[in-house]
């Protein structure tokens, strides 16, 4: 059974672990990367690889497993650490990669580099509501309430009112938070 990511990360950092990589379990060892359920220490711009601590680089390890460090990595705060794993996935026209290079930048302040990650992420999937939910989630930020309403639109519009990304987002246009 796979352990969320994000659980993970979130457990490392509260036990105090200042660098890490967030790993994950395959019941059945499926998991090419060969990481194990304990999280294992890495230094800024690493990742797990076989139990080991590796350079980021493309190639280091399946995209797959790339998206997943990078992502966990971004769910838990490391934005720096995540921008770089997800640099070194192979396919730059992964809209999930580049919904989380944009999550990452957004959550680092940097709003307008952000918006041109999940633009270029909902052309190749507009059905992508997950990446208009952060968009949108932006425009918050920006103060352009329409603009967020418009994402909360095309999110309803493409699995309802009642799918978690449409309750987020009106939640952050309601609250007006990032």
């Amino acid at each position: 059974m796979k352990i969320h990511l994000a659980l993970a990360a979130i457990a490392a950092l509260s036990f105090g672990v200042a660098s890490f990589v967030p790993a994950y379990a395959m019941g059945d060892g499926g998991n090419s990367s060969g990481t194990s359920s304990t999280v294992k220490k890495c230094k800024k711009g690493e990742v797990v690889k076989s139990g080991k601590c590796v350079k980021a680089t493309s190639g280091v390890l399946p995209d797959e497993d790339l998206y997943q460090q990078g992502r966990a990595l971004a769910q838990a705060g490391e934005y720096d650490w995540a921008l770089i794993v997800l640099g070194a996935v192979s396919n730059r026209n992964d809209p999930r990669v580049l919904n989380y290079i944009g999550y990452s930048h957004r959550k680092s302040g940097r709003l307008d580099e952000a918006f041109g990650y999940y633009h270029k992420a909902i052309a190749i999937d507009p059905n992508f509501v997950l990446a208009r939910e952060y968009l949108g989630e932006g425009y918050v930020a920006a103060g352009r309430i329409d603009l967020a309403k418009s994402q909360l639109i095309e999110i309803a519009n493409r699995c309802g009112t009642t799918c978690e990304e449409y309750q987020e987002l009106a939640e952050h246009i309601d609250g007006g938070v990032n």
